[in-house]
């Protein structure tokens, strides 16, 4: 039996982590982020497919494909959170569990990041633990995707 796929989905600039801003976004870069989901994907059963777009449709159509492919998404929309409805639709169309992730507390910075059309969508919203988030994103990911009876053994 294959494992569960999660789709964990970046937004714009975070192809930048660890040059962009390193006092708000630490020093880890993207390529840290994906080793880190790896492994605490592999030690949960979990299999993963990372991937980072600058583009709001291309982000839009990796929701899409999530239907009937993905078990869940997890997703840093960055600075789509606040702006794209598109991404909202996708992903409320998905009709699979969603965990908003974000390396810093939105809600401690501008007002402008505060409101979160994603967060409509999501089951679960994380924020302001740096790349943790993403770590345990995925182990609350797995607890949601578990197969029914997996509660019953053990």
């Amino acid at each position: 039996m294959n494992p569960p796929l999660i789709t964990v989905l970046n937004g714009p600039n975070l192809n930048l982590l660890g040059i962009r801003e390193p006092e708000k976004y630490g020093h880890s870069t993207l390529d840290d982020v994906e080793s880190l989901c790896a492994e605490v994907a592999e030690g949960l059963g979990l299999a993963i497919d990372f991937r980072q777009t600058n583009g709001e449709g291309e982000l839009i159509t990796w929701v899409q494909e999530c239907r009937g492919r993905a078990a869940g998404i997890i997703i840093n929309p960055a600075g789509y959170t606040t702006t794209s409805i598109g991404l909202l639709d996708a992903l409320l169309a998905s009709d699979l569990p969603v965990i908003e992730v974000h390396i810093t507390n939105i809600h401690r910075r501008e007002e402008f990041r505060h409101h979160s059309f994603v967060s409509k969508a999501a089951t679960g919203v994380i924020a302001g633990l740096g790349v943790q988030g993403y770590a345990l994103a995925l182990r609350a990911m797995a607890q949601l995707v578990a197969p029914a009876d997996a509660d019953d053994e053990g």
